[in-house]
């Protein structure tokens, strides 16, 4: 765990999230060429993002010269790719962290926010994580108000819920994710980061958590999180912004790195060859590392 540690607080690079679940799956696919109509029930959606999934691990261009970590969906990391669980193949095969997606989803919106669905077998998920030689967690809540009680509530619960997975052995991504149309986005990120600190303070030397943030409207309004010593690292999600302008917004913020999913695979389609599809991918891990290490 030492050696991964210290890979995940100093290596260079950007995290890949790959972590579409049941709901967002469709639109992934859509994006990625392959049209409802393609599949008839959820096995062969997820046989198709197994697929998808595995074909951007196994590229050439998918290395930890540029990628520290990457974000499992839970049925992914049930799955393999060449007879090995893909956990064990993105760090035996290619040198990058596995991450898994805990949550379950996201509740109504009340207070201006939507905190997570409760997690039915949670130790039992770690658990199985743990078997799956799986690296941390991530889990997301979402911020669509400059609510003090809702924001707070947000974060009360991803602590809570971070400190089972610290006990677990892993190292958990609490992503309270502020909607990048609200109108008050700004004041969001000033309550939200004083909530975090408000826990971060509390942490026990023992404990240690990561951050996945949405890139801020305040250049740099995270760099003192990434100093905090309870903080792996602090990484962003695109949050829906287009690849070029998260690389930009990426690119004026010290010490945060790339988190992208939908700005990852952007332009990546099941119709292009393999010629195509990875020098497509290639392009765009180097903007986003570059963006990363800026």
């Amino acid at each position: 765990m030492k050696e991964r540690l210290e890979r995940m607080r100093n290596g260079k690079g950007f995290i890949a999230a790959l972590d579409q679940s049941g709901g967002s799956t469709p639109k992934a696919l859509k994006l990625y060429g392959i049209d409802e109509s393609e599949y008839s029930n959820d096995t062969e959606m997820f046989d198709l993002i197994h697929k998808m999934r595995t074909r951007i691990i196994k590229s050439p261009a998918f290395s930890d010269k540029e990628i520290v970590g990457a974000i499992l969906f839970e049925q992914t990391m049930d799955r393999k790719i060449d007879d090995k669980y893909t956990a064990d193949f993105l760090w035996e095969e290619k040198g990058v962290l596995p991450f898994l997606k805990v949550d379950k989803g996201l509740e109504e919106l009340e207070d201006g926010v939507q905190v997570m669905k409760p997690i039915p077998g949670l130790d039992d998920l770690l658990s199985r994580a743990n078997e799956r030689h799986i690296f941390g967690t991530k889990m997301r809540s979402v911020i669509k108000k400059a609510s003090q009680a809702g924001i707070a509530k947000v974060v009360d619960q991803q602590f809570e819920v971070a400190d089972k997975i610290i006990a677990a052995g892993l190292v958990p991504i609490i992503e309270p994710e502020v909607d990048i149309h609200n109108v008050d986005k700004a004041e969001c990120e000033t309550i939200l980061k004083n909530e975090i600190k408000k826990h971060l303070d509390k942490l026990p030397e023992t404990s240690n958590v990561m951050l996945k943030v949405t890139l801020p409207t305040v250049e740099n309004f995270y760099e003192d999180l990434t100093k905090h010593p309870r903080v792996v690292r602090v990484v962003a999600l695109s949050g829906g912004y287009p690849r070029k302008e998260a690389n930009e917004i990426l690119a004026k913020n010290k010490g945060v790195i790339a988190s992208f999913s939908r700005a990852l695979t952007e332009g990546l389609s099941a119709q292009q060859s393999d010629d195509e599809f990875n020098k497509d991918l290639a392009e765009a891990i180097k903007e986003i590392y570059e963006a990363s290490v800026k």
